[in-house]
């Protein structure tokens, strides 16, 4: 195998393992509904476990797609090699500017929260939150396509 092809096998392996977890961790949290903070806290905890796959991989992802365009100048006149960076150096500024903001008030909610019964501030929170991670899935879907279709 070329250093290319070493390059492909990784970027999609990081792909298979950045994008995967980060598809499902909304689910995690809806599906089933947590009855009571101490469920509501196990489905967090899971999903800050999956977010670490999804920063490893994401990172992965950027290496690896960078350095197959330097090995292959190429790409970098493909306007979809071009549009899927750009999308995502935009999905990586979510996790800063967007869902940073919108999880802390979750997570300061689990810390002064007392009892067992969710309260009712956690609702509009989380669909804050969630919102803003369905669009960065939706990102992150537009890339794969153009990975695959490379349409222009």
């Amino acid at each position: 195998m070329s250093l290319y092809e070493i390059l492909v096998f990784i970027h999609v392996i990081s792909a298979i393992l950045g994008m995967g977890p980060g598809m499902i961790m909304t689910l995690i949290v809806l599906k089933p509904k947590p009855k009571n903070m101490t469920e509501l806290k196990h489905t967090f905890g899971i999903r800050n476990s999956l977010h670490l796959l999804t920063m490893i991989g994401g990172l992965l992802l950027l290496i690896t797609g960078l350095w197959m365009g330097l090995l292959n100048t190429y790409l970098f006149t493909q306007g979809w090699y071009n549009f899927s960076l750009i999308l995502f150096l935009i999905a990586l500024a979510f996790g800063p500017v967007l869902l940073a903001p919108r999880s802390k008030p979750i997570k300061l909610m689990f810390k002064e929260h007392k009892g067992e019964e969710i309260p009712d501030s956690y609702e509009p929170l989380s669909k804050k939150l969630f919102n803003m991670e369905h669009l960065e899935n939706l990102i992150f879907l537009a890339i794969i396509v153009l990975m695959i279709l490379k349409p222009f």
